[in-house]
């Protein structure tokens, strides 16, 4: 099975598996957990900075597979900021390249993020997936996450 065949399945699969979940960390920590499982070793870091409904322009960490992760971004700031600023998906074939990156784990080397937006439209979290890898997302990486961060929260 290729890679967006796999992306398709889990679609499938995180879609009926959240369906009717009214927990939003469920949602994020089971879709978080599939998808770090599904592309181990690629995917060295897999989860969820969510949107702070206290402090609405930072993002805080949210339910994840891997090492320590930052516990707040603000929007701007690195490549979740720069997602969760401008509303779309950043793919970063060598993160040490990217104006004001984030290092979190100084293991990781490239980074997509993708954004998350509620039933409501607006922004409600951003999905990051950092690789040991250079260059270790490209854009069937990015139309298979779009496609599950698309009914994550609306399934």
């Amino acid at each position: 099975m290729d890679r967006a065949e796999r992306y398709a399945e889990l679609k499938l699969e995180i879609e009926s598996l959240v369906a009717g979940e009214t927990y939003v960390p469920a949602r994020y920590a089971s879709a978080a957990c599939l998808l770090a499982e599904a592309f181990r070793p690629r995917f060295f870091w897999t989860g969820f900075y969510v949107v702070d409904p206290l402090k609405p322009e930072e993002l805080v960490v949210g339910p994840y597979q891997g090492t320590l992760g930052c516990l707040r971004i603000p929007f701007g700031k690195g490549v979740c900021g720069a997602c969760a600023a401008e509303g779309q998906t950043q793919l970063v074939p060598d993160v040490h390249a990217f104006p004001g990156h984030i290092a979190c784990d100084s293991r990781s080397n490239s980074e997509i993020v993708v954004p998350v937006f509620g039933a409501d439209g607006k922004l409600a979290a951003v999905l990051d997936v950092d690789s040991t890898d250079h260059d270790a997302f490209d854009e069937v990486d990015q139309a298979g996450l779009e496609a599950i961060c698309k009914i994550l929260l609306t399934a």
